[in-house]
């Protein structure tokens, strides 16, 4: 049976949603119930260098002002830490705290159970298969979620 295009593209998406929903779940166990997806493309983008909302809403793509209230839940739960910036009084500096740090490595143990278990669900050949597939049509880079613009990126330009 031949799928379309689209049934390929929601395939793809699917397998994101399922990977990404069986990790919030299982980083809600581990007590980090109240982060989510955002939160991790916004704490990579202030790793990556990202210092203020709007260079925060660069990188992603969104507003300086959806930025900001990202920004403002980390730091309420203890993820991203705001603070003066010595060298102007003016502006605050984002750095990702500790706290921040453990629930991005939780994350990454987190899919990397969750890709065990897609080898045990298909066998290690099949997901080995998959793999190389993807890296043969979307080539071997990840997608750097602290590169500016990554999310909304013109596949036309450069």
């Amino acid at each position: 049976m031949s799928r379309s295009g689209a049934d390929l593209a929601l395939l793809l998406l699917g397998g994101f949603r399922t990977l990404v929903d069986g990790a919030m779940v299982e980083l809600a166990a581990r007590g980090y119930d109240d982060f989510r997806p955002t939160h991790e493309f916004a704490m990579r983008a202030v790793i990556a260098g990202a210092d203020s909302a709007s260079d925060v809403g660069r990188r992603l793509s969104v507003s300086k002002q959806a930025a900001a209230k990202t920004i403002a839940v980390l730091v309420a739960r203890g993820y991203v830490s705001s603070d003066p910036d010595p060298s102007d009084a003016r502006r605050n500096r984002l750095q990702v705290t500790a706290r921040g740090f453990e629930v991005l490595r939780a994350g990454e143990e987190v899919f990397d159970d969750l890709r065990a278990r897609w080898e045990e669900t298909i066998g290690a050949a099949d997901l080995a298969h998959l793999e190389a597939s993807l890296v043969t049509l979307v080539g071997d880079a990840t997608v750097d979620a602290g590169a500016p613009g990554w999310v909304g990126r013109d596949p036309g330009a450069g």
